[in-house]
Formats: C-alpha cells, sequence, structure tokens
C-alpha cells in the first residue's frame, strides 16, 4: 500500500519520478516488476521505450505511476506483496501545490517500508547527479525515509550501505518523539538510523511550525532542546551530546540550562555527570550527576533539589528528599528536615494510582522536638501526623475505602503545621468502610475514630503555663448498616424505606470513659405517599424508630455534673409523621423596554414557598440515652417549618436567539425558524437563563416547646431537629420560634460572587452567626473576602469551667495581581484578623490577645519558562505559636519547583 500526495500529468514528470526512485541496490519489488511489464506492453505498441531491469530507466515512470494509483483505488487489483506492507501513523509532510503546470517542483509519494526493511527513499532536489551507487543531490536536497527528513545544501548517499552524507544547512526531522536537529554537516546511515553532526541545536518534543500564523507545538508536556559541538546518534532515539546543554526552554537564550561534557539521551531520559545548572545565564550549582525526563510519563527515582529555609522560631531549616518511582502505578518521597533550634523532622509521602478509582495515598510527618523553656517551665511540641486515603472497587456496586488520620498531639499540628486552616482544626475523623449497593439496596460496615479538642481551658497568660489540651474520642468499632431507597408497594403509590444498624460504640473524654463498648440496635421503616394537585406537591410519610441500648446514663443530673454510665440496657423508641408541601411555583418575567435598557437583561423572579410539617412522639427517656452521633439525639418534636427561595434570573439580549437543540433540526433550519415558534421553544427550554440572585429565608415554629421534657435550662440542648436546621446550637431554654435562616447569594458574572449567611435570633434580638463571603477575579487580579461572626451558647467545660457564650469575630482579606502560570511580575497579600481580640479568651487559647492571627505578603516573577518566587509569613496563634517565616521557590517548567514554598500554600 502507498499513500501519493500528487500525480505528475505529464510524461515529463513521468521521467522526474522514476529517476529521482532511489532503489536498494539490485531490488525490484514486485510492483516494479508491474509496472515494468505493463510498460514493455505499451512500447510494444509503440508508446514508448521498454524499462531495463537492471536500473531505472525513463519511461517507466509514467506506468509506474499508474500502478501507484491502481493500488489506492483498486484495492482488490493490486500485487499481493502490497497487502504485506504497514501504514505509518506518521503524516507524509505536506508542501503547497503550484499554481500552474508550468512549475516542477512537485511533492512526491511515500513509499512506505516493506516488512524486510527494504525502504525507498524519496528525494526533491534541483540536481541530482549518479556515480555507480552513490546518488549525489545539490541545491535544497530534501530526502524522505521512512518517517524522517534530511534536509541540506548537499547530500551524498550510498544506496548500498544506505550511508549518507550532509553539509550545509543540515537539518534532520521527525521520529516518534518529534525530533528536531541542526547542523552544520554530518553523516548517518538510514538503514541503521546512527550518525554524527556537528555544531548542533536540537529539540525532542516539539513539532515545527507551518503555516503562515504558526507558532510552535509542544507535542508532549515536556519538551526537551539541547545543543552540543558534536551530536552522536547511537540508534533509533539514542543520542550522545559532547561539549553542550540540555534544557527545556526555548533557544538560543533559555532561562535555564545544564551545560555539561556529555549527556546522553535516549527516549525516556537525559543523564549527565560533573554538568552546572544557569539559570539567566548565571552558572548556581555544580552536579556531579543529574537526570532529566524526556518521555512525560516517564518517572525517575532520585534525590530531589535541597531545601532551605529560615523560621523565627525553628531556626535554620535544611531538608533534602528521595524519590522512588517504585513502579508505572505507585512512588515514594522520603524526606528529612534539621531544624537548627528544635530538631530532627521526618516526612514521607506514598502513591498508588490503579485500574478505574483505585488509589492510595499515604502522608506522614513526625518531629523529634528538643523543646524549649518559657517563663521557667519546659515545653515540648513534638509529636506525629499521619493520614491515608485509599479506595478498591471489586464491581461497579461494590467497594472499600478508608480515609484515617492519626494526630498524636494538637499542639503539634498547632505549632508546625504550614496551612493556617489546618494549624487551628480541632477536629479529626478517620472512618474505613465498606459497601455494596444493588436495586436501591446498600449493605456497609464501617468502622470509624473521632478526635476533637473540644474542652480547652482558659489561655495562658504570659506568666502561667500553657494548660494541656483535653480531647473527645469517639468510636464506631464497627457499625453494620443497611439503607434502601424508596421502593414502590405495587401500583398503589405508596413507597417504603428502611434504614437501620448495629454498633458497638465507645465514647472517652476528661471527666468521662464508657466502660468499655456499648451495643445499639437501630431500625427506622418508613412509608410514604408523594402527590401532586393543581401545581401543589406533596409528600405525606410515617415512620417508626425503635433503638436498643445496652447500657444508659444515670439521670437526674445537673447540667455540669459528671456523666455516670449505668449497666442497664435501655429501650427508645417512637412513632413520625411528617408532611412536606411545595407551592406552585410564583414567576414573572420583565421584558419591557425601560427594563432592558437599565439591566441589558430581561429579568424573570420566581417564590417557591415551602412548607413542612413534623410530628415526633414517644421518646420520654432522651436524659437517660449516652451520646455517640446523631442517631442518639431523636428527641420529641411538634412543629412546622415555613419558608420561601426567591431567584432572580437574567437573560443576556445578545443570547435571545440561541437554538434549541432538536433531533433532525440543522443549524441553518434553525436559523430560519420564525420569531415565533423560536420565542416558543426558548421559552419551554430556559435557553439563556443565568441565575443572578437567590434567597432563601426559613424558620422553625414549636408547638412542644419543651421537646417531651428533654430541654434542660441553662445548657446547649442539641437535637436532630435543630441540628439539621442550623449548624448553630440555640436551645438553652424552652422556646416557641427559631431564628431566622438566611441564606443570599448573588452571582453579578462569572468573574465575582458574593454570599451572606446569617441565623438571626429574634428572641435574644441577635445575629448568633453572620458570615459574608466575596470572591473576585479578573484578568490578572484576584481577591476575596470572608467575614466570621459567632455569639451563640458556648460550650461546657470539665472542672466545673463553663462558657455561657462562644463569642468570635474574624475577618480573612485576600488581594492580588499575578498569574503561576503566565509572564510577568505578581504581588499577592493574605491576612487574617481577630476583630475582637479578647472575646476568645475564655474559650481558647489561639485567638487571645492578637489581632492578626496569620498573615502572608507573596511577591513573584515569571519568565518564559523559568520563575521565582518569595514569601513571609507570620502566625501568632496565641502561646502555642508565635513564628516569622520565609518561603521561596524557584519554578522551572518541565523541571519542578525547588524550595520550600509548595504550589498549595502560594497565594497565587
Amino acid at each position: 500500500m502507498v499513500r501519493l500526495t500528487s500525480i505528475e500529468p505529464n510524461e515529463q514528470r513521468v521521467k522526474t519520478l522514476w529517476q529521482r526512485r532511489l532503489f536498494l541496490p539490485g531490488v525490484l519489488s514486485g510492483g516494479d516488476r508491474l509496472l515494468q511489464a505493463m510498460w514493455n506492453g505499451r512500447a510494444a505498441k509503440g508508446g514508448g521505450t521498454s524499462i531495463p531491469t537492471s536500473r531505472p530507466g525513463f519511461a517507466a515512470s509514467a506506468l509506474k505511476t499508474i500502478y501507484l494509483l491502481i493500488t489506492i483505488t483498486m484495492i482488490a487489483a493490486s500485487h499481493p506483496q502490497v497487502a504485506a506492507q504497514e501504514v505509518t501513523t506518521q503524516a507524509t509532510p505536506q508542501a503547497s501545490l503550484p499554481d500552474g503546470p508550468e512549475v516542477t517542483q512537485y511533492p512526491v509519494a511515500e513509499v512506505l517500508p516493506l516488512e524486510d526493511d527494504k525502504t525507498t527513499a524519496l528525494t526533491e532536489e534541483d540536481t541530482l547527479t549518479r556515480n555507480g551507487n552513490i546518488v549525489i543531490l545539490d541545491g535544497d536536497v530534501k530526502l524522505t525515509y521512512r518517517d524522517r527528513i534530511v534536509q541540506a545544501d548537499h547530500i551524498e548517499y550510498d544506496r548500498n550501505t544506505g550511508e549518507l552524507i550532509a553539509t550545509g544547512h543540515l537539518r534532520m526531522t521527525g521520529g516518534p518523539n518529534d525530533e528536531d536537529i541542526s547542523a552544520s554537516h554530518g553523516t548517518m546511515n538510514l538503514i541503521k538510523q546512527t550518525g554524527r553532526f556537528y555544531d548542533v541545536t536540537g529539540s525532542v518534543g516539539i513539532k515545527p511550525a507551518t503555516g503562515l500564523k504558526a507558532t510552535t507545538v509542544y507535542s508532549n508536556s515536556n519538551p526537551f532542546l539541547f545543543t552540543g559541538r558534536m551530536v552522536e546518534r547511537t540508534g533509533p532515539e539514542e543520542y550522545a551530546i559532547y561539549e553542550g546543554t540540555v534544557t527545556s526552554c526555548q533557544l538560543p537564550n533559555p532561562d535555564w540550562l545544564l551545560a555539561g561534557a556529555k549527556f546522553n539521551v535516549d527516549s525516556t531520559k537525559a543523564t549527565g555527570r560533573n554538568s552546572i545548572f544557569h539559570v539567566m545565564n548565571v552558572p548556581l550549582l555544580y552536579l556531579p550527576y543529574v537526570t532529566h525526563a524526556v518521555d512525560p510519563g516517564e518517572r525517575q527515582s532520585g534525590i530531589m533539589i535541597p531545601q532551605f529555609q529560615n523560621s523565627s522560631t525553628n531556626g535554620i531549616v535544611l531538608g533534602e528528599e528521595f524519590y522512588w518511582a517504585i513502579n508505572r502505578s505507585a512512588d515514594l518521597t522520603v524526606g528529612l528536615d534539621y531544624l537548627s533550634a528544635r530538631g530532627w523532622r521526618e516526612r514521607g509521602t506514598f502513591r498508588y494510582k490503579g485500574l478505574g478509582n483505585d488509589f492510595v495515598t499515604g502522608r506522614y510527618s513526625g518531629l523529634q522536638d528538643r523543646g524549649y523553656v518559657a517563663n521557667g517551665v519546659y515545653i515540648n511540641q513534638g509529636g506525629q501526623d499521619a493520614t491515608i486515603l485509599g479506595r478498591h472497587d471489586f464491581s461497579a456496586y461494590s467497594r472499600v475505602a478508608a480515609d484515617a488520620e492519626y494526630l498524636s498531639s494538637f499542639a503539634y499540628r498547632e505549632a508546625f503545621a504550614q496551612d493556617p486552616n489546618e494549624a487551628v482544626s480541632s477536629d479529626i475523623l478517620s472512618i474505613l468502610y465498606g459497601v455494596h449497593e444493588s436495586d436501591g439496596y446498600v449493605e456497609a460496615v464501617r468502622a470509624d475514630r473521632y478526635q476533637g479538642q473540644k474542652m480547652i481551658a482558659v489561655a495562658a497568660t504570659p506568666t502561667t503555663p500553657a494548660i494541656p489540651e483535653e480531647q473527645v474520642k469517639i468510636f464506631h468499632a464497627p457499625s453494620l448498616d443497611f439503607f434502601s431507597t424508596e421502593h414502590e408497594i405495587g401500583t398503589s403509590g405508596l413507597q417504603w424505606s428502611l434504614e437501620s444498624s448495629v454498633a458497638a460504640l465507645s465514647r472517652i473524654q476528661p471527666n468521662f470513659s464508657s466502660g468499655g463498648l456499648t451495643e445499639r440496635l437501630d431500625i427506622h421503616p418508613e412509608i410514604s405517599y408523594p402527590f401532586s394537585a393543581d401545581g401543589w406537591h406533596l409528600r405525606a410519610s410515617l415512620g417508626a424508630r425503635d433503638t436498643l441500648y445496652s447500657r444508659s446514663r444515670q439521670t437526674p443530673y445537673a447540667p455540669d455534673a459528671v456523666p455516670v454510665e449505668l449497666p442497664n440496657g435501655l429501650n427508645r423508641a417512637d412513632v413520625e409523621m411528617e408532611v412536606d408541601a411545595r407551592a406552585p411555583v410564583v414567576e414573572r418575567t420583565f421584558d419591557s423596554a425601560s427594563v432592558e435598557k437599565m439591566f441589558g437583561h430581561d429579568l424573570k423572579h420566581t417564590i417557591e414557598p415551602e412548607f413542612t410539617y413534623r410530628y415526633v412522639s414517644g421518646v420520654n427517656n432522651f436524659l437517660n440515652v449516652l451520646r455517640f452521633d446523631d442517631v442518639d439525639i431523636v428527641s420529641d418534636t411538634n412543629e412546622l417549618e415555613y419558608g420561601a427561595t426567591q431567584r432572580l434570573f437574567l437573560r443576556s439580549l445578545k443570547e435571545q436567539h440561541c437554538a434549541v437543540t432538536e433531533e433532525g433540526v440543522t443549524q441553518e433550519q434553525e436559523k430560519n425558524r420564525d420569531d415565533q415558534n423560536h420565542a416558543s421553544a426558548k421559552k419551554h427550554s430556559g435557553c439563556g437563563d443565568r441565575e443572578w440572585i437567590s434567597w432563601r429565608l426559613t424558620q422553625k415554629y414549636f408547638f412542644d416547646q419543651n421537646f417531651g421534657g428533654a430541654v434542660q435550662d441553662g445548657r446547649r440542648n442539641i437535637f436532630d431537629t435543630t441540628l439539621n436546621f442550623s449548624g448553630i446550637a440555640f436551645l438553652t431554654e424552652p422556646r416557641a420560634i427559631s431564628p431566622l435562616i438566611s441564606r443570599l447569594r448573588v452571582r453579578t458574572s462569572a468573574n465575582l460572587d458574593v454570599e451572606w449567611d446569617f441565623d438571626l435570633d429574634t428572641g435574644a434580638k441577635k445575629f448568633t452567626s453572620n458570615n459574608v463571603l466575596l470572591d473576585v477575579h479578573q484578568g490578572n487580579l484576584f481577591g476575596g473576602l470572608s467575614y466570621a461572626r459567632l455569639n451563640a451558647p458556648g460550650r461546657f467545660y470539665t472542672d466545673g469551667m463553663t462558657s455561657g457564650i462562644s463569642n468570635f469575630n474574624q475577618m480573612r482579606l485576600l488581594l492580588g495581581y499575578g498569574s503561576p502560570t503566565k509572564p510577568g511580575l505578581g504581588i499577592a497579600a493574605d491576612v487574617n484578623l481577630n476583630l475582637d481580640p479578647s472575646s476568645g479568651c475564655a474559650t481558647t487559647n489561639v485567638m487571645c490577645n492578637s489581632l492578626v492571627q496569620y498573615g502572608a505578603v507573596q511577591t513573584s516573577y515569571n519568565w518564559d519558562c523559568c520563575g521565582f518566587s518569595v514569601e513571609v509569613r507570620k502566625y501568632e496563634l496565641g502561646s502555642v505559636r508565635n513564628e516569622l517565616e520565609e518561603k521561596f521557590s524557584i519554578t522551572l517548567v518541565n523541571i519542578g519547583t525547588a524550595g520550600n514554598l509548595s504550589r498549595g500554600l502560594s497565594l497565587f
């Protein structure tokens, strides 16, 4: 089989094609012999001369061209030998077609290699001279061999051995990795694919530019460029570079490069010894041995670039990492840091990616802290933190997953975590579960561990040492769960569902520890009936819950009393009824000329009312239940939830003619629709609508203000009906009305988001929570603001210490200009503010007497393939951490980042 680029329409072109075809010595393919026979038959009839068998002749080219055409258009009539040829995936190099028949320089056909490797070389040149097996080509020579192209001013080619000598503007391109080598002169063996090139500039993984508006195209994400006094090609994809450089930046002025006496390059990597690393033409680092990936999918084991950092509390920090590419699916990174003021820190990361969704990721960090003395007290903040995440799918319906973390000390995390959000986090949930799903039924087994720093005493003063942390730990060891989605009962319209679990539970806190494991069996069936009428959508349900405990809690007890566990079992049962109603959506479209002139859009306003009545009865022993999770906070209630969601949609006038996709309707037909039909289709499709503003207001009214006697005066009461409604505890006494919950979001464009969420306690006449979020980005400019106000009932603490109010008032600001990937200057600043520094002192030691809890300023500058960033950070987290540190990073495109300012912690 052949690929034909073009065909000469006259006999002169036939002669040119035949003369320029370079056979290996003494070989005529089956197609050549057939062509010879066909032409000889034509000659016998007076049409021309015959083709000699010893070497190519003039007249044979015409029938050769005819035969090539036949083999393309009539495969069944082709010679059997053609079927054994293989088609390469490399595209034939294209040239511009001539304007008229007077132009003689045509693109030629590329004959693909036979299985016996007798590949034909095709040429284009100004002049051709033969000397036996030697073919001498001059004047803008172009030789095509397989998927490679050799260009030069002068080429001498030996058809017998495949040896080639090229001089003057030598350039070789092609190959599976898009190689491109330019040199002053060189020698090659086309058959063995070896050669030597002198005064070389080359690249791997970059396609040449073509066309009037052509730009360089990276054929992979890791292009590789090199120069050398001499480059020796030792195989199809192997090179040795002498007295040269390697880089991933565009030549001739790369941002970074490695210079050395010799580099070895193959299809996967480049290696060098005794090389010098340059940045912006400045030699920075001597490297006795270095490797650089050429194949973007190839990973290499090796020692990483050293890290350096300065910290006001940790001293000089020196770190080093080793990367191990275990196999194609797994790798391991281990590192060791020396903190001159604290000690040694170890860290490591393991990653595995299997088939489908299978993966495992593990991380570890630990510090052997030698401690420090503050106000005469020795403080040691050493510890370990280990996490593991993983998943394995047995089938599309069965899998196991894990998300587990072990933290030996919250003080360790707060003192050494780099992410400020992680540093102040006080909750850890580790879970391991397996699940099987089929036909709307779910069977699962899980084991989990909750660890929370909830019992924190008053913050230490400058003359008082910090009080050791107090924690709550809750275990499910394990829990067997069964769930079902709603299933219809026959054709009645009734639907049933079930939730159930069997669990072994344990709880440990400073003033209480459960005696061994508490067994719990929970069954919660429900039957429901959804129906609609006149635009109303209603769902009525009736259910029951029965929960058996092997242990219980002694009553009565005071709000601050130490819990007492009893070995007596407990049965808690209830009956539940609920009616959920959704009223018809009220909507109106404003499309007057004045609206369009003012907003540039049509406006559509919708109102979605909703009502939910819920009644639960039978839980008369709520205070006797031990608390482990949300199953244990079920209580009696008689309540009505009511609210509405308003939405305002924008429809750009430019989008009014957007098409409605329908099978069988072409784009042209869509454009020709009349306005009436198009408007009707658009109305039903919502074409062009974009939500601009959404605002949800909701509240609950409690007919049973004591919740079946579960409410205790003077303390926080958390029930499932309040927890599912608001994340803020508000019940400290019997009450009839809940706080008003508001959730407002405004999205003016794709570049601006604003959200305002608050809980307004109408009884206490205050905002129990008030949160504002702002996110904006326009081009290289970006910013954000978050404001969080909490004024809610506080937690109860051990040793008789209580807090009546949890009072926090915090703000975070982020402002920056620049991009992590675009060239140019970038600058950004981030700050976390405690607007009421004295408010947190009664409840936590990380927000006391400090206006700025965390702040960072970062500046960076990016060149074409090199970037440099510097950041200064400040932590003020009470008595645990008061630190100033400097970070930096040097980013080299297609190499990586050196320094300790990681991508995840960058402000950009």
